[in-house]
């Protein structure tokens, strides 16, 4: 614990391995995440990132090691459990109904935080109501403007570009209330536009909104210009943690990359 009475790791990842069909995905993988930070997870394809991020997620179980968040060991939590913790993820492949509008699609990411019952729920009482509308105010003023898609609201996201749908993922985690946000390729398939505009969201998340994001992503310039800590895995191992200065230089990455020594 800090002097302010903060926890300094918000995340601690211990000796995580994990199996399919006796090959190993992940082995004893350590990771930790300061509180506050933008911490890069990178490496070659089929490194492990993506594994690596479902147990950190709760999506996949790994078969020795331990996840720990805010403190408390959450390795054998649910995905749903690890939500209400304050935990929020996206996906590499965009994860959204698309025959919804933008501000129904990113509702459903605070219905996790609503108090009436199903019931109530059903029967659309004044209670329910009420909580719908505070639920939609705040979803409007606090995640949609936030992310500059006012005039998309009522669009359909099936109609939307490329970028545009993974903008709106991201909203949905928002509107989780996120203490950490755990996001999978979140530039990837983007134009060079896009890419700059999600790049300012994502520093805008940490500096304005004090969340802690883990991110996954295959661009490089970003991920040097954007992380405060990089992880390097390759072959389900972790081959280097730090500055991004000091990844970008270490031999073992550019092996790891390049397929040679540097």
């Amino acid at each position: 614990m800090s002097q302010r009475g903060k926890i300094e790791e918000i995340l601690e990842v211990r000796g995580i391995t994990l199996t399919f069909g006796g090959l190993n995905a992940l082995t004893g993988v350590d990771l930790s995440v300061p509180e506050g930070a933008i911490f890069g997870i990178i490496g070659p394809n089929g490194a492990g990132k993506t594994s690596l991020l479902n147990c950190i997620g709760g999506f996949y179980q790994p078969r020795k090691g331990s996840v720990r968040f805010l403190g408390r060991d959450i390795t054998r939590l649910s995905p749903d459990g690890r939500a209400s913790m304050g935990m929020a993820r996206t996906f590499q492949n965009i994860a959204l109904f698309k025959g919804m509008t933008v501000l129904d699609n990113i509702k459903l990411g605070a219905h996790a935080h609503l108090g009436t019952n199903v019931f109530s729920a059903l029967l659309y009482s004044p209670g329910a109501r009420r909580e719908e509308a505070s639920l939609r105010e705040e979803v409007e003023n606090n995640v949609i403007d936030f992310l500059e898609i006012e005039h998309l609201r009522y669009r359909t996201v099936g109609g939307l570009s490329y970028g545009l749908q993974k903008r709106v993922e991201l909203g949905r985690a928002l509107a989780m209330r996120p203490k950490i946000l755990l996001l999978d390729e979140p530039i990837a398939g983007m134009n060079q536009e896009e890419t700059e505009d999600m790049a300012r969201f994502i520093l805008d998340i940490k500096e304005e909104r004090g969340v802690t994001l883990v991110m996954i992503e295959h661009h490089m310039g970003v991920v040097m210009d954007i992380c405060d800590r990089i992880a390097v895995l390759n072959f389900g191992v972790k081959i280097t943690e730090g500055a991004p200065v000091e990844v970008k230089e270490n031999p073992e990455v550019v092996k790891a990359y390049l397929g040679k020594s540097h």
